[in-house]
């Protein structure tokens, strides 16, 4: 069995194919639990596998968690892979160009709610089944500073799924703790992740020197699984030193 701070542990981590998701996988390998990783896109996943080079101890599996039955596909494919789900991660998310009122349209709007706000109940609601059966499961929502201060940068939708994912979780956290099960969210500041390629101005060089590393959000998630059980921590805020935090 290897070594680390989640030795013996499992976990699922969405949209794990890039960004947060593929530096919080990595870091949960590498302190010895086994994971899975879930994505919309055959290649990335790919890519991701042979990028963390993990062996056994990684499994990818393509979903699209905004379709409740391809997510309990996931659940059954990573449960019979790992024997069980200990720590869920849910990090799938996506934002749109034209995000200002007066460019998103019903489609975008329901685009990103379905991915980011809907994927994270579906997911949570497939896995709590065996968390309760256990009495133990952590779930972390990776949201956004958008969840907790809205404001046009991010887009209505956008936060509107985020401030949804923290109040799913505080939901969660206090209907199942006496079951064992913990939820928490983080919310994060700007990444230099894929997703700033969505922006509707580009974003240059310069700026993504200034903002945060997907690895930086991976250790603070880190952090928070690594705690013993009877530890919750319920938000963590993290961003860049540059961004502004009102």
């Amino acid at each position: 069995m290897a070594d680390g701070k989640l030795a013996g542990r499992t976990a699922l981590v969405t949209g794990g194919s890039s960004g947060i998701g593929l530096a919080v996988a990595n870091r949960f390998i590498a302190e010895g639990a086994a994971v899975v990783i879930a994505g919309r896109r055959p290649d990335r996943l790919d890519h991701a596998v042979r990028q963390l080079a993990a062996g056994p101890r990684l499994h990818a599996f393509t979903c699209d968690v905004s379709d409740p039955d391809q997510v309990e596909d996931l659940i059954r494919f990573a449960t019979g892979e790992l024997q069980r789900i200990d720590i869920l991660v849910n990090n799938a998310g996506v934002n749109l160009k034209q995000r200002a009122m007066r460019e998103l349209t019903v489609d975008g709007w329901q685009r990103v709610l379905r991915i980011n706000l809907d994927g994270a109940f579906y997911c949570t609601r497939a896995v709590l089944p065996q968390m309760r059966e256990r009495g133990d499961g952590l779930i972390i929502n990776i949201s956004s500073i958008a969840g907790k201060r809205a404001g046009p940068l991010s887009g209505a939708a956008y936060a509107a799924s985020k401030f949804g994912m923290s109040a799913l979780a505080h939901c969660v956290d206090a209907e199942e703790k006496d079951r064992g099960i913990r939820c928490c969210t983080v919310y994060p500041g700007e990444v230099d992740t894929p997703i700033l390629d969505d922006r509707p101005n580009p974003v240059t060089p310069e700026h993504r020197q200034r903002i945060l590393r997907p690895e930086d959000v991976a250790d603070a998630v880190l952090f928070i699984a690594a705690l013993p059980k009877h530890v919750t921590i319920p938000e963590l805020v993290i961003k860049p030193a540059s961004q502004a935090y009102v």
